[in-house]
C-alpha cells in the first residue's frame, strides 16, 4: 500500500526514535534512541500502529517471566533483558520510508517493539495486503497463533468446537473454526458482554455453567484454572483439549481427576514459536505469516480492537489495560 513519504524521513536521514520500555515492576516509560544508519538491505519504517498483546505483555509488565523461559520469551527485536528494563512487543505496522525501492512507500508488519520509527532488515518485514487496513494488521501475530493452534488441533469440517476464553486469541481461534464447513463453534466466557461480539463474528456464546459438552475439540485460552476446568468438562470422549494459555511463573491446577482418564481425553500444548508438525515439512514462518495476514481481510475483525491509545499516552494508560478486570479485547497504540 503506497503512501506519501515525509521529507524528514527521506533516504539517508537518521532521525531519533522514541520507544516504550518496561523499566520496572508495573512501570513503563518512553525513551529516545538514535537510529542506526541503513545498510544495503535495511529499511527505515515509520510506525503507524502497534498492538498490545495483553496476555504476554502483562506478564512482562508484572515481572512474571520465569528465569527458565527468559531466552525463549525474547521478542525477535527486543532490547534489554528480563525482568527489567526491557523494550518488548511484536505487533508493529508501519510504512517504509527508506530502503530497497520495491518496498518504499509500502505498508508492512514487523515483529518489533513499540517504537515510532525503526531500522530493520527487509527480510523481517511482511507486506500488508491492500485489502487489510494498517490498523487491523496489528492482529497478524495473534492470527498466526490462532492458525497454528488449528493445525495443532487437527480441526476439520463439521467439528463441534468449544473455545474457552474470549480474549483476542480465543476469538480469533473461534472465528477461524467457524469458517470450517458445517462446524459448530461456541465461545465460552465469564463476561456476558462477549455475547454480542461472538454474535458479530458468527459464533455461539455460553457462560461457563451453560457450556455445551461432548465437543470434538476444545481450545482453552482463558489463562485460569476455572477456564481449564470448563475446557475439560466440555470435551467429549477421546476429544483433544488444546491449551493456548501461558501462565508465566504461575502454576495452575489441572483437573485430571474425575472422568479425565476414563474419557481418554488428550491435553496438548500449542505455541507459535514453531510451525505445527503437521505443516512443518512444507511451511516456513514466512509462508505462515503471509497466510495469517491474508486472513485479516474480514472487516468484522475490526471489532476486536476495543481501545486506541496515543503512543505518547502509553505509559499513563497501559497500566489500566494490564489491570485485572479490564473488559477490552485488544488495545492498539496510535503513532
Amino acid at each position: 500500500m503506497a503512501r506519501e513519504l515525509k521529507p524528514a524521513m527521506a533516504a539517508g536521514a537518521r532521525p531519533q526514535a522514541t520507544a516504550l520500555w518496561y523499566r520496572a515492576l508495573r512501570e513503563c516509560a518512553l525513551n529516545t534512541a538514535a537510529l542506526p544508519a541503513l545498510g544495503t538491505d535495511d529499511c527505515l519504517v515509520r510506525t503507524l500502529w502497534s498492538g498490545v498483546s495483553r496476555g504476554t505483555e502483562r506478564l512482562v509488565f508484572e515481572g512474571r517471566v520465569p528465569e527458565s523461559e527468559r531466552g525463549r520469551m525474547r521478542a525477535p527485536l527486543q532490547e534489554g533483558d528480563f525482568p527489567f528494563p526491557v523494550k518488548y512487543g511484536y505487533c508493529a505496522v508501519g510504512v517504509v520510508e527508506a530502503g530497497p525501492e520495491a518496498l518504499r512507500g509500502r505498508t508492512v508488519f514487523c515483529l518489533h517493539p513499540h517504537q515510532d520509527a525503526f531500522v530493520v532488515a527487509a527480510d523481517r518485514l511482511a507486506l500488508v495486503p491492500e485489502a487489510v487496513p494498517a490498523r487491523r494488521a496489528v492482529l497478524a501475530a495473534n492470527m498466526e497463533t490462532a492458525l497454528n493452534a488449528h493445525w495443532d488441533a487437527g480441526s476439520g469440517p463439521a467439528d463441534r468446537i468449544v473455545v474457552v476464553g474470549g480474549g483476542v486469541l480465543g476469538l480469533l481461534v473461534a472465528w477461524l473454526g467457524a469458517r470450517l464447513p458445517g462446524a459448530e463453534v461456541t465461545l465460552v466466557d465469564v463476561d456476558p458482554r462477549r455475547a454480542a461480539l461472538a454474535s458479530h463474528l458468527g459464533l455461539r456464546f455460553a457462560l461457563p455453567p451453560d457450556a455445551p459438552g461432548e465437543a470434538d475439540l476444545v481450545f482453552h485460552a482463558s489463562a485460569s484454572a476455572a477456564g481449564l476446568a470448563s475446557a475439560v468438562a466440555a470435551a467429549g470422549v477421546e476429544a483433544r483439549i488444546v491449551e493456548l494459555s501461558w501462565y508465566g511463573d504461575g502454576a495452575v491446577a489441572a483437573p485430571l481427576g474425575g472422568a479425565f482418564h476414563s474419557r481418554r481425553l488428550s491435553l496438548v500444548s500449542s505455541q507459535v514459536g514453531r510451525v505445527a508438525p503437521s505443516r512443518r515439512p512444507r511451511w516456513d514462518h514466512a509462508r505462515r505469516a503471509a497466510a495469517a495476514m491474508a486472513l485479516l481481510e474480514d472487516e468484522r475483525l475490526d471489532a476486536l480492537i476495543s481501545a486506541e491509545i496515543a503512543f505518547t499516552e502509553a505509559p499513563a494508560r497501559l497500566p489500566a489495560v494490564f489491570a485485572p478486570g479490564w473488559s477490552g479485547v485488544t488495545a492498539v497504540l496510535r503513532y
